[in-house]
């Protein structure tokens, strides 16, 4: 089987189109690039990204947990 040319991926292109129309193709584009991005996200390691709204509830949760951590006792005694 050889590769297609650029004639192929036209037709092939336009009977998509056809079929599921454009505004179904542009949902299918922006959800595969979300998707990708969190992918990407998770195989770096990183935290998700929080909303704007969501931004202070975030900081105040992270001082809260901060705070809860509890710290280790003085050594008292002699040495």
């Amino acid at each position: 089987m050889g590769s297609f040319g650029w004639q192929e991926l036209l037709i092939i292109l336009a009977i998509v189109v056809i079929i599921f129309g454009g505004a179904k193709l542009a949902g299918v584009g922006k959800a595969s690039g979300r998707a990708i991005r969190e992918f990407r996200d998770e195989l770096k390691g990183s935290e998700p990204a929080v909303p704007a709204g969501d931004a202070a509830s975030a900081v105040d949760a992270a001082k809260t947990e901060a705070s809860s951590i509890a710290t280790p006792p003085e050594q008292t005694g002699t040495v």
